[in-house]
């Protein structure tokens, strides 16, 4: 599955950067590939450049051990998450981020790193002093809210999707219903005024049987049995008009909390 197929991802975006902005923490969400969904926010150049990360320190976020919450700390000290996006039961990608350091550093155990991995400490020393500081309860608070919204914004946003096809082809057939309704009403209607001239045939026919005596007794019997067909039509007719109302009623009020809803 797909995020991209049935999701906006610029909704996803602007959920993502207002959790960065006001966590200050990275974020990012990517696929089961390790491609990017939405475009990183947040992320710092001492991931990206000085602790073998690499595209952001995604890449080195995503790989680090986590624990059971999926919040751990990273080999550099700070704080990341790399949380399972899910959608029902499968797995979609990850809400990868966090970054952050849970205390403030001390400068001269890092400088100590960066003269252990030949890094210029100055420059070393100046990125470390972008990477935001919290502390580890909120930082693990931070990275818990975000992949439960995350996760209950792309199940909400599927479910949605789906359901709103499925209503959409409901409402094709509710559609599709109410014309053959329609086409019942019209030929009902032509047969029950074919009926309505059947009786009177018949009673015209009765009328000059009369006439005729003896010699159109037969013709008589024809007559009265043409008048029983027509009035047990015209009785059917009747039925079929009522049955066809009350499933015309029945079909307009589904199809109202379609458009109402």
């Amino acid at each position: 599955m797909n995020i991209r197929d049935f999701l906006d991802v610029s909704k996803l975006q602007e959920l993502q950067d207002s959790f960065s902005d006001a966590t200050g923490l990275a974020a990012v969400l990517i696929d089961n590939k390790g491609e990017k969904i939405t475009k990183a926010s947040n992320f710092t150049d001492f991931c990206a450049k000085y602790t073998q990360g690499s595209d952001e320190g995604i890449r080195c976020c995503s790989k680090c051990i986590n624990d059971n919450s999926g919040v751990y700390y990273c080999h550099a000290g700070l704080m990341a998450f790399s949380i399972d996006v899910m959608l029902g039961s499968e797995k979609i990608g990850k809400a990868v981020g966090g970054q952050a350091l849970p205390r403030k550093a001390d400068e001269e155990q890092f400088r100590k790193t960066a003269a252990e991995l030949g890094l210029d400490s100055d420059s070393y020393i100046n990125a470390l002093k972008k990477v935001p500081v919290s502390n580890e309860k909120s930082i693990r608070a931070a990275a818990g809210l975000f992949g439960q919204m995350v996760n209950m914004f792309i199940n909400l946003e599927y479910s949605h999707n789906s359901n709103g096809g499925k209503l959409g082809q409901l409402q094709d057939e509710i559609n599709h219903a109410t014309n053959i309704i329609q086409k019942i009403n019209t030929n009902t209607s032509s047969l029950k005024s074919i009926a309505n001239k059947q009786k009177m045939l018949s009673l015209n026919a009765s009328i000059e049987a009369a006439r005729s005596g003896e010699a159109g007794v037969g013709f008589a019997v024809v007559a009265k049995s043409m008048g029983e067909l027509s009035s047990q039509s015209a009785t059917i007719y009747g039925d079929i008009e009522k049955s066809v109302i009350e499933v015309t009623d029945s079909i307009e009020k589904l199809a109202s909390l379609f458009e109402n809803s």
